[in-house]
């Protein structure tokens, strides 16, 4: 594109600067001659609509007034949200009225229906450990589901189930359960749950309803089988698979949490791995918005097993919601937000069980001038403090760098921090004690310092805003003072969006509590 001015290719998707009919047509050629590249991928979404305003027949670029032409959304259901036909049904509603909202179809993504993925990985334990093939609670769901909603079990699922029996047998004769095998395994789960969703849409409900694996959408990952990566060229392969195979007419419904290596092996995406298929979908295309329905009305301002007079947050940022997931709180994983953050995507989480309820919209920033100073508190337990104390003279240096080398060298993973010249005060995210980490690390660490562990701490951390940090602690620590329970270690995180405490264990509830009452129910 060089000499072309206003014009810059990115990846496969063209940023245009000019607004003339020329140039957004000139726009549309180059994206579609370097979508063959099918990799290296790095659109903005502003640039995705630009492309997709052309090639519905605008002739400048999208404005806001422009982007109610191209609403479309990814709507992803969980597990507990398909778990039988009743529920399959409510999920139909859902997706109607997303349609008539839109007036075009959405993208559904869907987990495997209730704890199939849990049934499926113990079946395949007890191929390998007793030699028995057992699929009849799979199978018992999936004949249910499609003799209730009146489908042919026997082209639908039959053919699955058939292979997830092969596949058993293979895992009871061959003593081997690795994780490329478990991998292949719990992908039946969702493979058999969009098969059944979109025969019941086409025949029952006469909509256009087509299913996918994403792999056939161009998910691609590396070969860390159980916890895989998307590699890069993915954004661009969904880009080229939906022109290809899906199209305006068609509602896709789309596996979550399945992909395929180079070598053509199944993979799966991890810890809120659905969520990421359909964050990443929701990227490559360019969409309004991205839906996860729960079982809950959007986040909440704590645990409501925990606190009876919880709130519910009506908006949060990336940041905000990330430091929640991490520290405990029932949100989207943080790898599943990277894809709706990197480009601007809003993601809103609602109940599939009141959908008439807003839910909660995540988002790259807000006003927080105009919001509640705490957007939620959570707590995590079974924690483990560590005081390291060195041994060398005052001012020694190198002392930080061999106390991080020990705990990258085991792989330990720390929550909380707080240091000084001559010592370190850490949390690990777990208690640790009978696999033996402790005492590795305290023999590890004790040629530069004596090491002490305290068990049955827990974590409360609040997540604020940076303008009102100071304001917060004060109240925090007031709150705490009154109820005489004692702080033992406090961090606030380098992202600002977070004030942690550490108390014992016994206290933590009673702590959550005092914090609530404090900051939303006074």
């Amino acid at each position: 594109m060089a000499g072309q001015q206003g014009t810059r290719a990115v990846g496969w998707v063209v940023a245009v600067h000019e607004t003339t009919p020329r140039t957004a047509r000139r726009a549309l050629v180059v994206a579609r001659a370097a979508r063959r590249s099918r990799c290296g991928v790095t659109s903005t979404r502003r640039s995705v609509m630009m492309v997709q305003a052309v090639e519905h027949g605008a002739t400048t670029p999208v404005d806001e007034k422009k982007e109610k032409e191209l609403k479309r959304v990814v709507c992803k259901f969980g597990g507990s949200s398909l778990a039988n036909a009743e529920r399959l049904r409510e999920v139909t509603k859902l997706i109607k009225l997303q349609m008539e909202k839109s007036e075009q179809y959405p993208v559904v993504v869907l987990s495997a229906m209730g704890p199939s993925t849990n049934e499926l990985l113990a079946a395949g334990e007890k191929a390998l450990l007793e030699g028995i093939v057992d699929i009849s609670t799979v199978r018992t769901r999936a004949y249910e589901a499609c003799d209730s909603l009146g489908l042919n079990k026997e082209d639908l699922v039959d053919p699955l189930l058939s292979n997830l029996d092969q596949l058993l047998l293979g895992i009871k004769f061959i003593k081997e359960l690795s994780p490329r095998t478990k991998d292949q395994l719990v992908s039946y789960g969702e493979r058999m749950s969009v098969r059944i969703m979109a025969a019941h849409l086409r025949i029952n409900e006469a909509l256009p309803a087509v299913h996918f694996d994403a792999y056939d959408l161009g998910f691609r990952t590396d070969s860390n089988y159980t916890n895989a990566e998307l590699l890069s060229c993915t954004h661009g392969l969904i880009q080229d698979a939906f022109q290809r195979l899906v199209g305006e007419n068609t509602l896709a419904i789309v596996t979550g949490f399945i992909a395929k290596d180079e070598k053509n092996c199944v993979t799966t995406l991890g810890r809120g791995g659905s969520d990421l298929t359909a964050t990443t979908i929701g990227a490559a295309l360019g969409v309004t918005e991205v839906q996860v329905w729960k079982d809950v009305d959007g986040i909440l301002s704590t645990d409501p097993r925990l606190v009876k007079d919880v709130v519910q947050v009506p908006l949060v940022t990336f940041d905000e919601a990330s430091e929640m997931a991490y520290f405990g709180a029932k949100v989207l994983h943080p790898v599943a937000m990277q894809p709706a953050r990197k480009y601007s995507i809003p993601v809103r989480v609602k109940n599939s069980y009141n959908p008439n309820h807003p839910g909660t919209r995540i988002v790259n920033t807000r006003d927080v001038n105009k919001d509640k100073p705490v957007t939620s508190l959570s707590l995590k337990r079974g924690v483990t403090v560590v005081d390291i104390v060195s041994t060398r003279m005052l001012g020694a240096y190198g002392f930080l760098a061999e106390v991080f080398k020990v705990f990258a060298q085991l792989q330990i993973s720390v929550d909380m921090i707080a240091s000084s010249e001559v010592s370190i005060s850490l949390t690990l995210d777990k208690a640790c004690g009978s696999d033996g980490t402790c005492g590795t690390l305290e023999q590890e660490l004790s040629e530069v310092a004596n090491v002490q562990f305290e068990r049955n701490k827990a974590i409360i951390s609040i997540v604020t805003n940076v303008p009102r940090s100071s304001w917060v602690l004060a109240n925090a620590m007031g709150a705490l003072e009154e109820g005489a329970i004692d702080v033992e270690m406090i961090s606030q995180g380098a992202s600002k969006y977070n004030i942690s405490f550490i108390t014992k264990e016994k206290d933590c509830e009673k702590a959550l509590r005092l914090l609530h009452q404090k900051f939303f129910e006074e």
